[in-house]
């Protein structure tokens, strides 16, 4: 599958069009706060160049060129802070910079043997490309349907026998074919994914969950859950699946509703008694003691909030809605001390954490919730090491027995490209369009009922 030049837009600022918004994303910062958020992306857009990717140990020339183009580690995902840099400030160095990191990622594709990965296959990039192209300059032709006709071929296998998850399986594809819509192509591949996650729905009385069997676990997971575990996650599991779902519904796939509702009751039912000190678990498994996640996107009640609301928005279940801003006020009230927190990105740290809140909070209005989100940015900032990493910023990988090593990153999921736009979205008025790729986008709604609940 190629995605070549051919399907490029060259940027041309004497057409550049409108930034993406539908009129109600509000700047979350304002005065210094909101200075030093933008200096620090413009930093981290500046010095990112000079870094290398992180490749996982002994990596083969293979997985080095996929890891330094994919949306998750590498080009794609840098692309996508200069393209929302360029659509914030009309800055044709950022667009010519955004289109270059775009060719070297679908460069990618075209040379190497890439699975299907939302994050480091080609799914990301031909996503990347899709969202960016359209919004830096005009489309010649489309490279993009022959990638759509390569995910209708792995999705025409049954049963799947790939993962289900947004990161590496059947929700991320789903992302991609959300992007793609209205072609047909693509509203053919999400009746497709539907279909294949209820066949991977395990059902019972509680509703419907997607089981993760001990041969799919790392290592470390298959010790604690030597019989397989249910992840409730947004990155790995259910809150993912919940998400995704709820784009399909929004796209008028009919069987993703019931899917929905039945996957939504299966969530709330493990909802656990609140002298455990988190409201979900990060995993269940009948025969292992529950344990709550850290604060974040990837994991743990926050990113079940997010994808709670959105299942709530598009089936229009009030009583969804109000857990899921209950659940969403629960880890506004929860301590830095014990929210696991330890560097600043996207995927599990402060940035990804303040983006977060900043979207409930744009979707409901809740200044509590709001003012969750700028203590976080506030957070990501107190983070920053000026000189060190990309504008300042380093992430932390962790290791086995609490070890771990603090790296430069120029990445979008763990790394300083994610960071940049979290920063960005909160000192601009311009709609972060791009959270979609996280199923974290949401309406920015701000309706209330009577009592004040939103609804």
């Amino acid at each position: 599958m190629a995605l070549g030049a051919e399907a490029e837009g060259r940027f041309d600022p004497m057409r550049f069009p409108a930034p993406p918004t539908n009129g109600s994303w509000r700047a979350l910062l304002e005065g210094d706060l909101a200075s030093a958020a933008l200096a620090a992306a413009h930093a981290i857009a500046a010095e990112s160049d000079a870094l290398a990717t992180p490749l996982p140990p002994q990596a083969s020339a293979t997985t080095a060129a996929s890891w330094r183009a994919a949306l998750g580690t590498g080009a794609a995902g840098q692309a996508l802070l200069h393209g929302y840099l360029t659509l914030h400030a009309t800055d044709a160095r950022h667009a010519g910079r955004a289109l270059e990191l775009l060719d070297r990622a679908t460069d990618c594709v075209a040379a190497v043997p890439l699975n299907e990965s939302l994050y480091s296959g080609f799914t990301g990039i031909a996503w990347a490309a899709e969202h960016l192209w359209g919004r830096l300059g005009e489309r010649v032709g489309d490279a993009g349907d022959e990638v759509d006709q390569g995910v209708l071929s792995l999705l025409s296998a049954s049963p799947w026998a790939g993962e289900y998850d947004l990161v590496n399986g059947l929700a991320g594809l789903g992302v991609l074919a959300l992007e793609r819509l209205p072609r047909p192509a693509a509203a053919r591949c999400l009746e497709l994914v539907v279909e294949r996650l209820g066949e991977r729905a395990e059902r019972s009385a509680e509703g419907a969950a997607w089981f993760s069997p001990p041969e799919r676990l790392l290592d470390f997971q298959r010790r604690r859950y030597p019989h397989g575990c249910y992840n409730l996650g947004a990155a790995h599991g259910a809150a993912g699946v919940l998400a995704l779902l709820a784009g399909c519904c929004r796209a008028g796939v009919g069987a993703a509703a019931p899917l929905l509702e039945d996957a939504v009751r299966w969530l709330l039912a493990h909802e656990l008694p609140p002298e455990h000190g988190f409201r979900f678990p990060d995993r269940f498994s009948p025969s292992t003691a529950p344990r709550g996640g850290r604060l974040a996107w990837c994991h743990g009640d926050l990113g079940m909030a997010a994808a709670l609301a959105a299942a709530a928005r598009a089936a229009e279940q009030p009583a969804w809605l109000r857990a899921a801003h209950d659940l969403a006020l629960a880890a506004a009230a929860r301590p830095l001390e014990s929210s696991g927190v330890r560097d600043a990105g996207l995927c599990h740290g402060a940035a990804g954490v303040a983006h977060l809140f900043n979207r409930l909070y744009q979707a409901s209005g809740d200044e509590r919730l709001g003012n969750a989100a700028r203590r976080w940015v506030a957070h990501t900032l107190e983070l920053r090491q000026p000189g060190r990493g990309a504008g300042g910023f380093r992430s932390w990988r962790a290791g086995m027995a609490g070890q771990g090593e603090w790296r430069d990153d120029p990445g979008f999921l763990n790394g300083a490209a994610g960071i940049g736009l979290v920063l960005l979205a909160a000192a601009s008025p311009l709609e972060p369009e791009w959270d979609r790729v996280l199923l974290a986008s949401l309406p920015t709604v701000r309706t209330s009922s009577p009592s004040g609940d939103p609804i």
